[in-house]
């Protein structure tokens, strides 16, 4: 073999080995971006589940505050369903007595009053554990009807009463149940009359801004108890 042929063979040879180091170094190069880009990606997925788990948690704990905040409770005058599983006799309709108690087969003088549903339950079911084994009870406000289930509006309206309250209520509500104000209305004096924790105070409202107006600033939430007073203008 001629010395010219001999390097023209050398020189290809060692140009194919290059374009396979540059294939090869290609390969390498394309591997690693796509093990980067797919460790970025699950480092995202983790840190958006991590994220979407804590809104869920979040959304899920404050309805449970919300309900607990809006949790009924009962008065005189309120009428309950008292329902034991798979003891139909025991299952009853009953009114809550003037001075706070009920009666129910069984069960005679238990106070009701100032408990939400679920805590008369349990009352209950410990008082029929003595005669039933393992009592599950519910009970049910079928017509709220206490005083502490109420909301009061009185003065210049065109139906001054008690209205059932119920959750959300606001003052729009009590105004329109009421047949709203009359022509001698002082709206825009009136006030909201709320009892808490043993003391009363007086929250101004301006009716008339918000009847007339439609202030929907003034169109504020009312809570069991609540007394809307509207006075008479002055002359």
């Amino acid at each position: 073999m001629r010395n010219g042929d001999l390097l023209d063979g050398q020189m290809a040879d060692a140009s194919v080995r290059l374009v396979n180091m540059r294939r090869r170094s290609m390969l390498e190069r394309c591997w690693w971006v796509a093990a980067l880009a797919c460790s970025a990606l699950f480092c995202w997925s983790a840190s958006a589940q991590q994220g979407d788990a804590a809104q869920a948690s979040q959304a899920v704990q404050q309805p449970a505050q919300s309900n607990v905040a809006s949790q009924y409770i009962i008065g005189p005058g309120d009428t309950l369903q008292i329902f034991v599983w798979n003891h139909p006799e025991l299952t009853v309709t009953v009114p809550v007595r003037p001075d706070g108690q009920l009666s129910t087969p069984l069960v005679e003088n238990m106070p009701a009053a100032g408990k939400t549903a679920s805590e008369l339950a349990r009352n209950l079911e410990g008082k029929l554990a003595e005669y039933v084994r393992s009592p599950t009870v519910n009970v049910i406000v079928t017509q709220p009807m206490s005083t502490f289930s109420q909301v009061k509006i009185i003065g210049q309206v065109a139906k001054p009463q008690a209205i059932p309250y119920r959750n959300g209520m606001t003052v729009m509500d009590v105004i329109l149940a009421a047949g709203g104000l009359t022509e001698f209305a002082a709206g825009n004096r009136a006030k909201i009359v709320r009892t808490q924790d043993g003391k009363t105070q007086d929250m101004k409202v301006r009716l008339s801004d918000l009847v007339n107006k439609g202030d929907m600033k003034q169109n504020v939430a009312m809570q069991p108890g609540d007394v809307i007073v509207v006075p008479q203008s002055r002359f």
